[in-house]
């Protein structure tokens, strides 16, 4: 793999990951329910995700992604009922236990299901990841360059989006701003979700 090629990839990571999806939604709301930090483990699922199926596409896997298309479906429907179920919780939840419940309540896994279940990505890696990169001529070094990269920027992005909606967050001090705040991040998840549910 030349420099080009990796270049290339990276720009079209950074171009999927910067645009928004279920897994910048779910980043932002738990910024904005839970602080910065929480939004730790969901982040590293999300790259984790991202891992799976670029490993797929390597190593030719996408004849069994196929095989396994029911249970990605089931994978996507699992997490956006995830999402719509938390999103309602949040919407529930007294000012002063949100931040403690909604900190608790969904990370790593939460992040990895969204990610699995999100047809862009699957879409990505399995179709278009061959444009940019030769699958066939990748050498063990270069398939870790290649999921460096994706580590580096997919995660560089998601900690900016969680950070930016952090910071918005501790703008809003007062019980019922907290209120309003958390009730906007449960829509947020509720909105995520009920979109993952018709696209499924």
């Amino acid at each position: 793999m030349t420099l080009y090629d990796l270049a290339a990839f990276s720009v079209a990571m950074f171009l999927l990951a910067a645009t928004p999806g279920p897994g910048a939604f779910i980043t932002v709301s738990k910024a904005l329910a839970s602080g910065f930090n929480a939004t730790l483990p969901v982040i590293a699922g999300i790259v984790a995700g991202d891992l799976v199926f670029l490993l797929a596409a390597i190593y030719g896997l996408a004849a069994i992604a196929e095989v396994f298309s029911l249970l990605f479906v089931m994978i996507k429907y699992a997490g956006a009922a995830y999402l719509i179920w938390l999103g309602v919780q949040l919407w529930r939840a007294p000012p002063k236990q949100m931040r403690v419940a909604a900190s608790k309540k969904y990370g790593f896994l939460s992040g990895l299901s969204i990610t699995l279940g999100n047809p862009k990505v699957i879409l990505f890696y399995l179709g278009f990841l061959p444009a940019f990169v030769d699958l066939h001529a990748l050498e063990s070094v270069d398939v870790v360059l290649t999921a460096l990269a994706l580590a580096l920027i997919l995660g560089s992005v998601m900690l900016f989006y969680a950070f930016s909606a952090a910071r918005t967050g501790m703008l809003f001090k007062s019980e019922q701003s907290q209120k309003r705040l958390k009730r906007t991040a449960g829509s947020v998840m509720i909105g995520t979700g009920s979109v993952l549910l018709a696209k499924a």
